[in-house]
């Protein structure tokens, strides 16, 4: 008998399925490693008037079982019971041997014998430790009758993620030209053994942005604009590939794209960030879907269909603009849909004399173009501000449009995309992306919109002005020869990470480069920090768990469930603000409709205040409300969870954040959770 390993609950999926001449159909379904029940459901069309479903359910079985019980994730240091069931299915008595084995755990799994009764299951497991530095745990637990041939045996990959994560303090990034020198020094309240100095050595300025591609490959939430984000900054095929499957269900009947598909209105904001920053990556977009949504953003500029913004605000002009710069790249721009457009550059913010600039370059039918082409770039060259390593524009204050998803951050690279093949602006080139990059916070910018367009910008900075090879030896060292490391570009001509632990006190990074060319450094002070207490930056949380039910007053067991509830207070008006609240391995959050859930446990749930969330997000590691826009004073959350593991779980910090203003957000620590048996 094989291991059973494969525990997928879709076992086929068949969108078309042809009959024969007496309406039939034969169709073969393959069982995976599941014991369980499955149910089979076939549904029948016939144009718009006839619809018919059918359904029928199989049960497989063996007479020994082993089933798992093992939390899906758990987090560093979790003290917890890895527990199974043992299962005899046959009407004979089974004695019955059960061993197990993990990968990185803490201590060995001792054998278990077990004595089974006919069509008796028993619960069995081990207390282990989750361990840190892995992200899974690969799990084997084999039950073996005595004496007999009967035996099961089953694979289970467990997902282990940090309590308190690693994450840059720190990050700047740097041309080595012969020697570079760093102070360096381990964070106060740093947890030890944990981080320390990473050195990314890279030839060319777009291969050197690992803080963006760090931050957005672990970032942790999931509307339409950030999965396409991701997509962009992580050049993931995969991922973009997804997003494009997604499109359909997050457009709406005008063609205009949703921030989640169960919204009810589309974006026009969205679905014109969409269609630009694709056609800059070059990323398709099927034509049928590209074609409705530029039909979307026609009947928009138009005034056929109307969207009132989430934030009230005199932006109907940076909004038109928006979504004519990306019908601009695509089909071409009927000049006549600028009627509408008081054409006002020097009043309008940065972004949107940008989108401007960017329409009169690709519309040659546009009246007095060449004269509004050289206004516009002067308006944009006139608000520029360079301060040491950082630029900004004059007009920052008002460039803020976060619930446009607009930013300084945003101006700032998409200015190199606008002005890189333009021969007036060459020799300021290498300033701006310089202080386009300088803007960047513990090395990413601050918003996933601004990071995915910093990588375009960096990229075709680095096409055109970076020719010149890399060669020769990179040396990193702290405290002296003993802890030199030497990067060898002929062995690693594409990039390479040296990385140092944290030293016991002040300390000095010296880089020299030796050879051909001037590499790239991007230098990370990489640390876990825990919250010691309440940070309040735009807004506040109180956090309170409440028993819904509980086997024994004052302490939590297996199957109590718990209400959580969180009285949150913005400061002011916001857009897009999302609660990110944990939840305690193995827990279950109830209100997802999945077998064994509970209607009446969640009936009590109250929220308050004049907000909705827009999606809810209900995983195996937290609760995520994501809302449109939530107004200044207070509001309540509440969801309901149920408790199904013994042990002491750790938990990290309870956070609200608004996603286009990130410095606006209230984070909380969270005390570990204790669940006896």
């Amino acid at each position: 008998q094989t291991t059973r390993e494969l525990f997928d609950t879709l076992l086929l999926w068949k969108a078309r399925l042809p009959l024969d001449a007496n309406g039939e159909a034969s169709v073969e379904v393959p069982l995976n490693d599941s014991i369980t029940s499955f149910r089979i459901v076939a549904v029948a069309t016939d144009g718009a008037g006839l619809f018919g479903t059918g359904s029928a359910s199989i049960q497989s079985t063996q007479e020994l079982m082993v089933l798992s019980g093992l939390p899906p994730l758990v987090r560093e240091g979790d003290r917890y019971r890895a527990g199974f069931t043992v299962r005899n299915t046959t009407n004979r008595n089974m004695e019955v041997d059960v061993s197990g084995k993990a990968d990185s755990t803490s201590a060995g799994l001792k054998p278990i014998a077990l004595s089974l009764s006919p069509g008796e299951a028993k619960e069995i497991g081990w207390d282990v430790v989750a361990p840190a530095g892995v992200e899974t745990v690969k799990w084997e637990v084999e039950a073996k009758e005595r004496g007999k041939e009967e035996h099961d045996r089953i694979r289970i990959t467990q997902k282990v993620v940090p309590a308190v994560p690693v994450s840059t303090f720190q990050a700047t990034l740097a041309q080595v030209e012969n020697e570079f020198r760093l102070p360096v020094e381990r964070p106060k309240d740093a947890l030890p053994g944990r981080g320390g100095v990473r050195v990314v050595l890279r030839p060319k300025i777009a291969e050197g942005l690992s803080g963006v591609t760090d931050y957005m490959r672990r970032y942790p939430y999931t509307c339409m604009e950030q999965k396409v984000s991701r997509a962009i900054a992580l050049k993931d095929d995969g991922l973009w590939k997804k997003v494009v499957e997604e499109i359909p269900s997050h457009m709406d009947s005008s063609g205009l794209v949703k921030y989640f598909p169960s919204m009810d209105l589309g974006s026009e904001v969205l679905t014109a960030y969409i269609l630009s920053i694709s056609n800059e990556a070059g990323r398709e977009i099927p034509a049928n879907l590209k074609e409705k949504m530029e039909t979307g953003l026609k009947a928009f500029i138009n005034g056929s269909v109307k969207r009132n913004p989430t934030l009230v605000a005199p932006d109907l002009t940076v909004r038109k603009l928006m979504a004519a710069e990306a019908l601009s790249r695509h089909s071409g721009l009927d000049p006549r849909l600028l009627d509408s457009i008081m054409i006002q550059p020097n009043l309008w913010p940065t972004s949107a004399v940008l989108d401007w600039f960017n329409i009169l370059i690709r519309s040659n039918d546009i009246p007095d173009r060449t004269k509004r082409l050289d206004e516009a770039a002067q308006i944009i060259r006139s608000r520029l501000n360079f301060q040491g390593s950082i630029m900004t524009f004059s007009t920052e204050g008002t460039d803020f449009l976060w619930w446009l998803m607009l930013s300084g951050d945003t101006n700032s690279v998409r200015l190199v995309l606008n002005m890189i093949d333009l021969e007036k602006w060459k020799e300021d080139m290498p300033r701006i992306i310089r202080g386009a990059i300088g803007r960047q916070y513990k090395g990413h910018w601050l918003t996933t919109t601004a990071n995915a367009w910093g990588v375009l910008a960096v990229d075709k900075f680095a096409k055109k002005f970076e020719a010149a090879p890399v060669n020769g030896f990179t040396t990193a060292s702290l405290s002296g020869a003993d802890k030199e490391k030497t990067l060898d570009w002929a062995k690693e001509p594409k990039s390479g990470s040296l990385s140092f632990e944290w030293p016991k006190g002040e300390d000095t990074l010296h880089l020299i480069h030796v050879g051909q060319g001037r590499p790239w450094a991007t230098v990370q002070s990489l640390a876990a920090i825990p919250l010691k207490g309440p940070l309040s930056s735009g807004y506040k949380i109180v956090k309170t768990i409440t028993p819904v039910i509980q086997k024994e007053k004052g302490k939590w067991s297996v199957g109590d469930v718990a209400r959580i509830k969180l009285e949150l207070e913005a400061q002011s008006d916001m857009t897009w603000v999302v609660v990110n609240d944990p939840v305690p391995a193995g827990a279950s959050i109830l209100g997802i409709g999945l077998g064994r859930d509970s209607s009446l446990l969640t009936q009590a749930e109250e929220w308050k205040g004049y907000v909705w969330p827009a999606f809810e997000e209900k995983s195996f590691d937290s609760y995520k409300a994501y809302f449109e826009f939530v107004p200044k004073g207070k509001w309540q959350v509440e969801y309901t969870i149920r408790l199904n593991n013994e042990g002491k779980f750790l938990l990290p910090n309870t956070r609200v954040e608004a996603l286009y203003a990130p410095e606006m957000f209230g984070e909380n620590p969270n005390e570990e959770l204790r669940i006896e048996l």
